[in-house]
């Protein structure tokens, strides 16, 4: 998308993060540059030559270092640090992912809401999904980034930061491999800070999901980030990311074992195997009371229940790959 010539904005920077983006990461930069003085784009280890094509088009780069495994929430905690030390006046930062492509008002939205209010920590808008009619994956995404509006206990790894609220929280944590943003936003509500969400867009968002087993590894991870957010935060009274947990758990791993064993037993002791199928109308009735609940029209209600409920299995699969990585350094859980 090409954009009418802008003035950079003052005392802000762009923070953008990426790993073989290749033409994502070319809309990304494209539209971050015009907007900032101060565009950091920080890569991951990119085979595709993702970072010498942003160092060409004037932006910062920063290349992490290899001996350490590779997380969003360290690379942006380099990034705004990277952009502070080039921009000591620096008071704004907007972080972008690489597969996204920012709205050409939105920066100047953005820093007008934290003027206008110094309990706000941190503003995102919406964020849309560039091919959402590509693949039902795709569709499910877009449908997951419309959120309500107003003020919101997180924000996305598309946002807009106060840098002292993020210097004081200490920034991300960088070993999580998933769910930095809401982790680094309970600590910034617990500190008093206050997140936005406007009814303004934000950021074109590119999936590129078209496979079914790309649409599982996404699951699990979020299952993972689950598991982990409620082991940092999961006490009372944020219970962060406690309830994800137990419901993957129970619908996606307990539930159908528990299932299985019962109709395994009603098998064995009935004289008819059709009684062992029973226990299996919880599952069409649970799915039922969600449909109820849904919004939408009915394909869509449709769609997003199944998935949901679809979608527990994976998401067990990642709390239980949490449990059994300890300490152990946590490898990332990529989609693409």
């Amino acid at each position: 998308m090409s954009h009418a010539p802008i003035a950079p904005l003052p005392d802000f920077a762009i923070v953008a993060i990426g790993r073989n983006e290749g033409e994502r990461l070319k809309r990304c930069l494209t539209s971050a540059l015009p907007h900032a003085r101060c565009v950091v784009y920080v890569d991951s280890g990119s085979t595709d030559r993702s970072a010498a094509w942003a160092s060409e088009q004037g932006a910062i780069v920063v290349n992490l270092d290899l001996s350490t495994p590779f997380t969003a929430a360290r690379a942006r905690n380099a990034g705004w640090q990277r952009a502070l030390a080039c921009q000591p006046g620096l008071r704004w930062v907007q972080f972008v992912d690489g597969d996204c492509e920012l709205q050409l008002g939105w920066p100047a939205t953005a820093i007008a809401l934290l003027q206008a209010d110094p309990h706000l920590a941190a503003v995102c808008g919406r964020r849309r999904e560039r091919h959402p009619d590509a693949s039902i994956y795709n569709q499910l995404c877009d449908w997951e980034w419309d959120t309500a509006i107003g003020l919101a206990k997180a924000c996305g790894g598309d946002a807009m930061f106060r840098l002292d609220a993020l210097q004081a929280a200490g920034g991300y944590l960088d070993t999580l491999i998933a769910g930095e943003e809401p982790e680094l936003c309970v600590r910034l509500r617990a500190m008093g800070w206050q997140v936005w969400r406007a009814d303004a867009e934000m950021t074109l968002h590119d999936a590129a999901m078209t496979r079914f087993g790309q649409w599982w590894q996404r699951s699990r991870r979020a299952g993972y980030a689950f598991a982990e957010g409620a082991r940092l935060h999961g006490a009372p009274p944020e219970r962060h990311w406690v309830r994800e947990k137990r419901r993957a758990v129970l619908w996606g791993l307990a539930l159908p074992v528990a299932l299985t064993g019962a109709s395994l037993v009603l098998l064995a002791m009935t004289a008819s195997g059709s009684w062992a199928l029973t226990p299996w109308l919880l599952l069409p009735a649970q799915w039922l009371r969600l449909f109820a609940r849904e919004r939408g029209g009915a394909r869509s209600k449709a769609v997003k229940v199944t998935f949901l409920l679809l979608g527990k299995v994976p998401e067990s699969w990642g709390v239980v790959q949490s449990f059994f990585s300890g300490n152990k350094p946590r490898q990332l859980i990529e989609y693409k």
